[in-house]
């Protein structure tokens, strides 16, 4: 019951952290000064992203039932993916 409680509650806020017309985005943008639609599209890769490696924690979850293994399955995954894609800052960009 709960893995599915913590599914649709992941899929509401994804929703509205990547819906052109929610009241958080629309805010978030007025207050960070930029275009609306630009701020949503900055903002959708990280949630598409994120929204990508949570699905696999809940199969995981779903098939095996085993929450610790899906913690470090979904871990392990976001670890590598700021490792590979991660950008390298210089002593100078600081």
């Amino acid at each position: 019951m709960l893995p599915a409680l913590a599914a649709v509650l992941a899929g509401a806020v994804f929703g509205d952290h990547c819906s052109p017309i929610s009241d958080t985005t629309i805010l978030s943008s007025t207050g960070a000064g930029s275009h609306h639609l630009d701020h949503v599209m900055t903002q959708l890769p990280y949630a598409l992203i994120s929204a990508a490696i949570a699905s696999v924690g809940f199969l995981i979850i779903g098939f095996t039932g085993s929450t610790l293994g899906a913690l470090a399955v979904v871990a392990i995954l976001l670890l590598a993916f700021a490792f590979i894609f991660g950008s390298k800052t210089t002593q100078e960009e600081v």
